[in-house]
């Protein structure tokens, strides 16, 4: 089994705003475009880049560390075999790719009798470098709090919210995922952090003091 690597803390900065940063396409397709002719360089260049973020999404639905392995390899089983028909210009890799994530979910949990999100908060995502026992638990029940509170939200807003900050992909690439059109997708997320802001200030009444949190209380 691969030696996964640590999810980042993005599942914690759900209430910042960011724009999607600018990307040079040209050496990716290249990269699979050698990958497609059998290159293991380049088939590796692959796996290495995208691990990370199949492997956050598949942590962030089913939330079990060993669960979310083995469906992270999975996955890239099933990207190796359809790899040689993938076309670049119909879809960018990594939105093509986190459709084979989100398809491989679901039929894990079909075939296992499992329900996303059971369960408690995995290791992974507890920050063993705080020496601060307060302030470790304080963010360990803070994430297991926001866990909850994304398990809440409608299926729609919810793949959005963990494609864009659990997986890390553009709205360009969510879209894609999700075969939705960008504006849907910006809609989706932003309603998608609205909602999660009023199930969190209960418990966090800081976050209801960033701008514009009480008109969107109202709206929604």
């Amino acid at each position: 089994m691969a030696r996964f690597p640590r999810p980042t803390e993005r599942m914690t900065k759900l209430f910042s705003s960011g724009s999607d940063a600018a990307h040079d396409w040209e050496p990716e397709r290249r990269t699979i475009e050698a990958a497609q002719t059998g290159d293991l360089e380049a088939l590796g260049s692959l796996y290495d880049t995208h691990i990370n973020r199949v492997y956050r999404y598949a942590l962030a639905r089913l939330t079990n560390q060993h669960d979310a392995e083995d469906v992270a390899e999975e996955i890239f089983h099933k990207m190796l075999a359809g790899l040689p028909t993938y076309e670049w210009r119909k879809v960018p890799f990594a939105a093509w790719l986190m459709r084979i994530a989100r398809n491989e979910v679901v039929s894990f949990t079909r075939r296992n009798g499992k329900r996303a999100h059971d369960g408690e908060l995995p290791e992974e995502l507890i920050d063993k470098r705080n020496t601060d026992p307060a302030e470790a638990t304080e963010r360990t029940m803070a994430l297991e709090d926001l866990r909850c509170a994304v398990a809440l939200l409608p299926e729609a807003q919810r793949e959005v919210i963990i494609l864009r900050f659990a997986s890390g992909l553009s709205v360009a690439d969510t879209a894609k995922a999700l075969g939705k059109n960008e504006n849907n997708v910006k809609v989706l997320q932003h309603k998608g952090m609205q909602r999660l802001q009023i199930l969190m200030t209960p418990k966090y009444p800081e976050l209801a003091l960033r701008p514009g949190s009480g008109q969107a209380q109202k709206r929604l």
